[in-house]
This record gives C-alpha cells, structure tokens and sequence, in this order.
C-alpha cells in the first residue's frame, strides 16, 4: 500500500482518495475505519452531563445490570443504547462481541494467551484485562482477520 500526502491551504476539510484496482477485504476495513472518525455516541459521565464519545476512543463496553457502561481509556460513561444495538451499531468498525456482556474495541487489542476451559484473556493498551468467552472465540479470530473467508 501507497501513501501520499498533499497539503492544500485553500482546503476546507481533510479529503481522502482511495485508489484500488478491486474492492477487496482491506479496501472495505479502509474504508470503515474512515467512516468511524465521525461516529460519535451520547454517553453520560457522573455527573449527568452528556457527551459526545467518539467510538475510536472506546475500549470496551458491557452490559451490567441492565445498565450499559462504556469503557474508554481511563474513564467509564453510561449511555442509554442497550449492548445489542450497539454491537449491530459498532460491528464495521471493528468491534466485537466477547461474551454475553461485552463487545471490545479490536483496534486496542494488545495481546491475547489462552487461559483455561478455552477462554482466552485480552490485555488491552491501556494494560487492562477482559476475558473472552469460548463461545466467541470465531468471532474474534475472524474480526482479527484469522478467518479468511468471505
């Protein structure tokens, strides 16, 4: 892949071209990623002041008593979304449900190793660990590109 950059000072906003000979895989993960810089969700802090969260600044977000919690790098908020529509909302830009609870941001993915009865641990960038339920692992491996179908 070829990267060019091109300052104009007569340019209002930032605009990228994408060049490719076919659509591919890749070209669509570009693409989504692009689309996600202005994807934004209403979240509340404590105190009850909403804001605007854009969704490359999320970690994680799960669902505890049926309340849903939205885990940034160092702060958690509270939105209104039920984890549901927020994981239909999320799933092309790269997030993926984990377990029954939670979707994770893959982008902040550090590492994974395996713990027991199949379940994996994910260590994210910000050194916080969450654990991966077996019966999500596909999902996983194939937001991670580790299944190749299509």
């Amino acid at each position: 892949m070829k990267i060019k950059e091109e300052q104009d000072l007569s340019c209002n906003e930032i605009e990228v071209i994408i060049k490719y000979s076919q659509r591919d895989k890749q070209v669509n993960r570009i693409i989504d990623f692009l689309h996600s810089f202005d994807m934004q969700i209403k979240c509340t802090g404590d105190n009850a002041v909403e804001r605007m969260i854009n969704i490359l600044d999320i970690y994680y977000i799960e669902s505890v008593d049926k309340k849903t919690f939205v885990y940034l790098e160092n702060v958690v908020y509270r939105t209104d979304f039920r984890l549901y529509q927020l994981k239909n909302k999320l799933r092309t830009y790269g997030f993926v449900q984990i377990s029954k609870s939670c979707i994770l941001n893959i982008n902040v993915l550090d590492s994974i190793r395996p713990l027991f009865n199949s379940r994996m641990e994910a260590t994210l960038k910000n050194g916080e660990k969450v654990n991966i339920n077996r019966n999500y692992l596909n999902g996983v491996k194939k937001a991670l590109g580790g299944d190749k179908e299509e």
